[in-house]
């Protein structure tokens, strides 16, 4: 059984110039999600930006994703290495 990709890839699309910028940006947001949700723990988080979108998910990629598709998060090209 396959489970679908939510948000959709079209809507992610339209918000980041290739798959290789979308796959970078979403992993390095999800990592700083789940930093900033380590660090609830703790109780430090003034460092770490929480979660920009509201949602019910408590992954943090596809937290990462819907805020990509949302518009919160600008993903630019890679820069490209000589």
């Amino acid at each position: 059984m396959s489970k679908s990709i939510n948000p959709r890839m079209d809507l992610l699309h339209d918000h980041v110039p290739s798959n290789y910028a979308l796959v970078i940006a979403a992993a390095k947001r999800a990592r700083q999600i789940n930093a900033y949700y380590h660090a609830l723990g703790e109780g430090s988080y003034e460092e770490y930006v929480p979660p920009m979108v509201s949602t019910t998910s408590r992954n943090q990629l596809t937290i990462a994703l819907e805020e990509i598709a949302q518009g919160k998060l600008i993903v630019d090209a890679p820069k490209e290495v000589d």
